[in-house]
Parts: structure tokens; C-alpha cells; sequence
């Protein structure tokens, strides 16, 4: 079947933008197309630093015809609705059709070329293109991300003519804006395309490029005995900025490595868009470095490393300089000028946010370590975790507030602790990121992060949707990795209010689905009212265990069954209340629940005292067969009424026993 391949050629588009890009031209292609009764086999997109491309497979020569019956107002509505209903079909009154009091219209829509709904398309595309910014140029009005040069769209190896602002449709695009003879070449289908590209030294694929500048890097690194310090980030950026990467190796002035190697990296990473390269059997880094150039040069690169090397020497003069000018003044005495830094207009200045970590860590070391030392260290690393935001060093380089705070107590001899709980207290700042696992480290996090989400949640800034400017969700993981983490067990409702409590189920609950939980269970859990993460985590496990066995399932059952019989006879008036007790007559199997619910109780009793919840579910389990022969052989409803009193408080301490654990009327399934 036919095959559409688009190309929208302009000049130079940020690297930022080109994933999105080509995700967005897809999305919309997809939606069109779909519109139209047009379902492509396959559709990919790429794109680059000077186009966005698309292919699509299987497309039909012609939209099939096509029969609508749409619905319209009643019969003897206002002749505005009904002339309204009319303009939307084009259709006229006598066209439409009655039936059970309303107006139908039937349309008749003939299929059109597929050419022509292409054009369309590809101008509502570009019209329309979400650009995080957009620009116009010369005396046009079109909007683009940068200037836009060409457009070439080709159907079943025809050209599909069209004209956007001026800009013709045609089957020619253009390679290297440097290498090779930089002339236009024409492509009818996308095989052709991608060649003429290769030819023209393009790499069209960004996961080509990708790979193209890893395996090129790292060989370089290898023949030196180095090795390449791998950033993904990095990677993708400066695989958006060359069409023909080609990575060359790099000297840099070897005195510049007596600098913390993260102020090295950041300077080649965020001023340069180098990687950095390390020694493989120390890991301390080298005096080299990996750049991308975008030609491959006659000298093998050898000028464009010496100016790359110049530049960044240039760079790294400026960070000696912050370094040495930052290291003159204590973090200490850097806290009068936090005064005059705003953390929040409603949260007051920074020096108060740093009052309030300050504070917390006194009150949470205790629940972390509970040691003299510990408290005394969280205190002084929480008072000066937040100094470094006022150095020269951060105010270059904010990426790096906390790191620089490591090193400037480090190098003013205050205690290992303090250092590494500066260093780490913004820690984890992602899923991937490690978690500061030290005493006093993960006091100073919990207090940063506690902070952020109550002071937030007091000012009514609580996220909504897929909207939260002050990454409470990711504090809120962090909260909940840090305590799962370190064993701590902190009574949250101690300094969280009752609405933050539940925001940290809901985190809870995403952070355990992730790992394969259920999130019902994390319901049934809270429900109880335990704030301590650790045990309701241990708890939810082992509803978990327990619920996959068969006993387990049974039982739920049982209780369900127990708990709606309770629910159905609340609704005739309270139930009276007092332990089942063994009437003269009854059943066996009556008098074997009591028996097994009085043993189960005190047993089930021991193990949550000491937190064994494995064989609080084992005993809660036992209980199964007595639960089946009850429902099995006994008549709750007897028409005796002390018999139906009887066995309703029986059901009753069925559902409470088990409720001890969890509420399992919150368990699905």
C-alpha cells in the first residue's frame, strides 16, 4: 500500500524541543489521519536539528466512502435549533428524517483522495504546531520554532502540492549545511530519503546519533586508557545539536583538577556540552575531555580540541575563582545574608526556612538515632545546609547548592556527619537517586523536605492534576523512601496535618503499585489510623502474602459475607452488643468458631504487639475452616431470637479479629 513521507526543513531547532517534537507531529498526524477513516500500518517520526520527519506506512490511495446518521433536535423545536442542526449537515429540512420524535440526518460523505486530505493535514499541522515558542520572520505571518525552508511531502511517489506562507511542498531536501556538495537531492519515498541523507552526511535516527557518539567516545577514551564519565542528559542534548556527530578528544590544564570534580563537570557540561573523562582504576578524573563536533575535520580535530581546551580554561578560571572567593567566608557566617533571600512570599525569607529545618531536626533526630551526637549534628547541618545558595560557586552553578555546602564544611574541618548531611539533604531527588541513609543525613532530609510539604500545604499550594510547581510529590517520596529506607519509625501525624497524611497514602500507594503492590491494601491499612510507614509497608506485605493463598482468598470471603449480614441487620436497629456465648443445642460448628475465634484473638493479639505480621496472617488463616462449616451448617437468621442475637455477635468478632489487622471490607476482589 501506499507510503506518505514529510519532512519540515528550517533552521536550527533547539535540542530541548526535538524529542517533544517529533512526539507532538506523530500524535497529531495519528489524530488526523483518524479523522479522516485513515489507519496507517505503521507511522514513525524523527527528528534533528534542522527537520522533523515522518513516515507512514499502509496508507489506502483513497478515504473510503462514507454513511453517518447523526441525531438532531425534537420535532417542533425552535426553527433556530432546527436551522442550526441543518447548517452543521448541510443538509436541508426535507432531507431529514423523523423517528420517535426526534430529527435524523442521514450523510452521505464520498471518499476523497488520500493526497488531498494529506494537504490539508500537513498545513493544519504546521499552523497549529505546539511550540514551547515560536517565531515569525521576513514579512510572513506563519509561526515556527525557527524559520522554516522546505517542506517535502510525497504519496505513492507523487509529489501532494500545497502551499503554506509561500513555502511550496516539493520531493527535494538538503544534507549538511557544511559537508558535502550541500546540494538539494530528491527523494520519492523514504528509503530514497534516507539514503540521499546518509549521502549527504545526516544522521536521521537521534538513537543512531546517539550510539554513534557513545561508540566513538568511548573508543577514543579506550585507546588512552581513559574512560568516558556516561550522562545520558548530556547525550541527548548533544545529539540534538549535530546532524554528523563525530566526538574528538580534548586536553584541558591539568591544574584546574585540584577543583571538586562536580564544579569540572558541570562547567564542561553546562557552558561547553562536553563529557568529562576519568581514569578507570581510581575514578578520579583526567585531564581531558570529549566534544562533539558537528564535520568531521581534515586535522582529525586536532584545532578543534586546542579551542574547545582555551574556552574551557576560560571557564574553569572563572569556578577557581568563585572556589577561592567562596572559601573565605564560614557557611556559618553567610546566614545574615539568607535574610535577604525570599524562599516564598508567604513562607517568609530563606534564613527563617533554615529556623524552621533547624528546629525539625531537633525534634526528629530522636526517631532516626537516638543519641546526643546525632541530634547535635543534625541541628548544625540543618542550620548550615541551606549557606551555599549565597556563594559565587551556586550562583554560577545552582544544579550544585548542597554539593558546594559539603566542601566548604568540609574544608572548614567540621564533622564527617555535618559534611555528608549538607552534601545530601536534598537527596533523593528522582526515583534513581540514592537516599542518605547516614543518621544525621537522613534527619537533615526528612526536616527539608517535611518542611517544604507543610509549609505548601499550609499556604493551600497542594498540586492539582499534573500540575506541581514545587515538587511536593517528589518531597513526599522522598519522605517516604528515606523512612522505608533507614527504619525509621516516625509517627507522621505528629507533624503533618490530617489532609498531608493522606497525600503521603496516595504517594505510598503509587511508590508500592510500582513495585507490583496492590493499592487496595495501603487503604486497608490506614484505615486503622497507623502513621508509621515502616510497620503499615510490613503490614501491606503481608496482607499481600496472605492474600494470595488459598485460605486467605476464602476468608476474605467469609468476612465479606460476615460483614454484609452485619451491614443488612444494623440497617433493622442497633445489634446488641457483648460476647457470643455457647447456648445449650447449638451447633458444633457455632461453638467451634467461638473456640477458634477466642484462640485466634489472643494469638493474633501477640504477633501485632510484636509486629509479626507473617503469623498474625498464618493464624488469621487458621481460622478459615471454622468460618466455612460455620456459614456452611449454621442459620444466622434463626427464627430463635437469642439464637440470631447470638450468632450475629459471633459474625461481629469475626469482623472485628480481623479488623485488628487491616479493614478488609476496603480489600477488592
Amino acid at each position: 500500500m501506499p507510503q506518505l513521507l514529510i519532512e519540515l526543513f528550517s533552521e536550527e531547532i533547539p535540542a530541548r524541543m526535538q524529542a517533544q517534537a517529533a512526539r507532538d507531529l506523530e500524535r497529531m498526524a495519528r489524530e488526523r489521519l483518524a479523522a479522516e477513516g485513515l489507519l496507517p500500518e505503521a507511522l514513525k517520526t524523527f527528528s534533528g536539528p534542522r527537520r522533523l520527519t515522518l513516515v507512514a506506512e499502509g496508507l489506502p490511495a483513497a478515504q473510503s466512502n462514507r454513511h453517518e446518521e447523526r441525531k438532531g433536535p425534537r420535532v417542533g423545536s425552535p426553527d433556530q435549533a432546527i436551522e442550526g442542526f441543518l447548517r452543521s449537515t448541510g443538509l436541508t429540512r426535507d432531507q431529514l428524517v423523523e423517528r420517535d420524535g426526534l430529527y435524523f440526518a442521514h450523510i452521505h460523505k464520498h471518499g476523497r483522495p488520500t493526497a488531498q486530505i494529506v494537504g490539508e493535514m500537513v498545513d493544519g499541522i504546521v499552523r497549529n504546531f505546539p511550540w514551547p515558542k515560536s517565531m515569525t520572520w521576513g514579512r510572513g505571518t506563519l509561526r515556527w520554532v525557527r524559520p522554516l525552508k522546505r517542506i517535502l511531502c510525497v504519496f505513492d511517489g507523487e509529489v501532494v502540492p500545497f502551499q503554506i506562507d509561500g513555502i511550496e511542498s516539493g520531493d527535494t531536501s538538503e544534507g549538511h549545511r557544511f559537508m558535502g556538495d550541500a546540494q538539494p537531492f530528491q527523494a520519492r519515498d523514504f528509503d530514497s530519503y534516507a539514503d540521499g541523507l546518509a549521502r549527504h552526511f545526516v544522521v536521521l535516527d537521534p538513537e543512531e546519533r546517539k550510539e554513534r557518539i557513545m561508540d566513538a567516545a568511548r573508543t577514543l577514551c579506550f585507546a588512552r586508557n581513559f574512560e568516558l564519565v556516561e550522562d545520558e542528559g548530556l547525550l541527548d542534548e548533544v545529539a540534538g545539536l549535530a546532524e554528523w556527530p563525530t566526538p574528538v578528544l580534548g586536553d584541558m590544564d591539568p591544574t584546574f583538577l585540584d577543583l571538586p570534580p562536580e564544579v569540572i563537570r558541570t562547567s564542561m557540561r553546562t557552558h561547553q556540552k562536553y563529557f568529562a573523562v576519568r581514569d578507570p582504576a581510581t575514578g578520579f578524573l583526567v585531564p581531558h575531555f570529549i566534544t562533539v563536533a558537528n564535520i568531521e575535520a581534515a586535522d582529525g580535530g586536532a584545532a578543534i580540541a586546542a579551542g574547545n581546551a582555551k574556552v574551557l580554561s576560560a571557564r574553569l578560571s572563572d569556578a577557581r575563582f568563585f572556589w577561592d572567593e567562596d572559601l573565605k567566608t564560614r557557611l556559618e557566617d553567610r546566614l545574615p545574608t539568607l535574610e535577604g533571600v525570599t524562599f516564598h512570599a508567604k513562607l517568609g525569607t530563606m534564613r527563617e526556612r533554615v529556623g524552621r529545618i533547624e528546629a525539625l531536626a531537633a525534634e526528629l533526630a530522636p526517631y532516626v538515632r537516638d543519641d546526643a551526637e546525632t541530634k547535635a549534628n543534625a541541628v548544625l547541618a540543618a542550620r548550615l545546609c541551606k549557606s551555599d545558595l549565597v556563594t559565587g560557586m551556586v550562583g554560577e552553578f545552582p544544579e550544585l547548592q548542597g554539593v558546594m555546602g559539603g566542601y566548604y564544611a568540609e574544608k572548614e574541618g567540621l564533622d564527617p556527619e555535618v559534611v555528608d548531611a549538607i552534601r545530601s539533604h536534598y537527596r533523593p531527588q528522582g526515583p534513581n537517586d540514592a537516599v542518605p541513609v547516614q543518621s544525621t543525613g537522613a534527619t537533615v532530609a526528612l526536616a527539608d523536605k517535611l518542611d517544604t510539604l507543610v509549609s505548601f500545604f499550609a499556604i493551600d499550594e497542594k498540586p492539582t492534576g499534573s500540575r506541581d510547581p514545587f515538587a511536593l510529590r517528589r518531597a513526599a517520596l522522598g519522605v517516604i523512601r528515606i523512612l522505608l529506607q533507614t527504619r525509621t519509625r516516625l509517627p507522621l501525624k505528629t507533624f503533618v496535618s490530617t489532609e498531608l497524611l493522606a497525600f503521603f497514602a496516595d504517594r505510598l500507594k503509587v511508590l508500592l503499585r510500582e513495585q507490583g503492590q496492590r493499592h487496595d491494601l495501603v487503604d486497608a491499612v490506614f484505615a486503622l489510623g497507623d502513621d508509621d510507614l515502616v510497620r503499615v509497608v510490613s503490614k501491606v506485605n503481608a496482607i499481600a502474602g496472605f492474600l494470595d493463598t488459598e485460605d486467605g482468598a476464602n476468608l476474605l470471603a467469609g468476612y465479606k459475607r460476615a460483614v454484609n449480614i452485619l451491614k443488612a441487620e444494623e440497617k433493622k436497629g442497633a445489634l446488641t452488643s457483648g460476647e457470643p456465648a455457647e447456648l445449650p443445642g447449638a451447633p458444633p460448628e457455632e461453638s467451634g468458631l467461638i473456640a477458634e475465634i477466642g484462640h485466634m484473638e489472643i494469638e493474633v493479639g501477640k504477633a501485632l504487639a510484636s509486629e509479626d505480621y507473617a503469623t498474625a496472617m498464618t493464624r488469621l488463616a487458621a481460622v478459615r475452616p471454622a468460618v466455612d462449616a460455620f456459614f456452611d451448617k449454621v442459620l444466622v437468621n434463626s427464627d430463635v431470637a437469642a439464637e440470631r442475637e447470638n450468632r450475629l455477635r459471633l459474625l461481629a468478632k469475626v469482623r472485628d479479629a480481623m479488623g485488628r489487622v487491616a479493614d478488609f471490607s476496603l480489600v477488592t476482589g
